[in-house]
């Protein structure tokens, strides 16, 4: 039987050591790669708007997960407007729509004074135009959105029209109210 050279074996058991280091050292960055970046996570979270000073009528956009959001504040006539048109529109109940529970009423929000929407046709992607104007599209149209890319039209509350490109409602996202703010990105408690 020969004997053990420690010297050597030693120098193996280092040389593994700093081998494991090395490929733990290299697989860490690795690793780190495959989380998404600052800027992405930021785009995720909610968005805070403040919509106390807005008037009648007016629309505020912001991005929010790298999608236009409207926010409107409708008026009474716009409110009203809402009954003309019921038995023109495809999805009227807002059932085959994406928007979360409390959205699916007449008004397609938790405040009936604002909607909140996002600001794609659910046609192909397009950006439909805010149109409150009555008469703005054709003799019939009671104010909403339109898109001319392919002729898609919604009411006020981002309700499809029957017989145009557009499959279903405009989503509503997730979103609460919170001191006077919306905040988009998250249901309230």
């Amino acid at each position: 039987m020969s004997e053990v050279d420690l010297k050597k074996r030693r120098l193996l058991q280092s040389a593994g050591a700093w081998g494991v280091l090395g490929i733990v050292g290299a697989a860490v960055p690795f690793l780190q790669s495959l989380n998404p970046s600052r800027v992405t996570r930021l785009k995720g979270m909610p968005v805070e708007v403040d919509v106390s000073n807005m008037s009648e009528g007016q629309q505020k956009t912001v991005m929010w997960r790298g999608k236009p959001v409207w926010i409107i504040k409708r008026s009474k006539e716009m409110l009203a407007s809402l009954d003309v048109l019921q038995g023109n529109l495809r999805d009227p109940g807002s059932e085959s729509s994406s928007q979360p529970s409390y959205a699916q009423n007449q008004y397609r929000s938790v405040d009936p004074n604002y909607l909140v929407l996002l600001g794609v046709c659910t046609h192909l992607g397009c950006a439909p135009t805010y149109r409150p104007e009555k008469g703005a599209i054709d003799s019939e149209w009671q104010g909403g959105f339109f898109c001319s890319c392919h002729g898609s039209k919604f009411d006020l509350a981002g309700r499809v029209f029957d017989g145009v490109p557009a499959p279903t409602n405009l989503e509503v996202p997730p979103y609460h109210f919170k001191d006077g703010a919306l905040v988009i990105g998250e249901e309230g408690e």
